[in-house]
């Protein structure tokens, strides 16, 4: 079953959240090379594809795996988590729909 992974980041994480990113992305490439990665990407913060210093209000993972509680623990392994860049994760059913 997919699962949305939400995360929140806190105030001031843009900075960490650049430095940990590779270790972030790679960990999603993973589950995309093992055909599990449904979409994943950034929320700006501004109405931009490019928010500059004003960086990012969360990350949105939408992606298969065996159970909520296979998918938190994911989450809770992931280095946005790890190291602190998001405040609050929320992890919820995911049923795709379209397209």
């Amino acid at each position: 079953m997919y699962y949305a992974l939400i995360g929140e980041d806190a105030p001031g994480a843009l900075e960490t959240r650049l430095a940990v990113r590779p270790e972030h992305v790679a960990r999603l490439e993973a589950l995309r090379d093992e055909g599990r990665l449904l979409l994943a990407g950034p929320m700006p913060a501004i109405d931009s594809p490019d928010p500059g210093p004003a960086g990012f209000s969360g990350s949105l993972i939408v992606a298969e795996f065996d159970s909520l509680a296979s998918a938190e623990s994911w989450l809770r392994e992931d280095a946005y988590v790890r190291h602190g860049v998001f405040a609050r994760t929320t992890v919820r059913p995911f049923r795709k729909t379209l397209p």
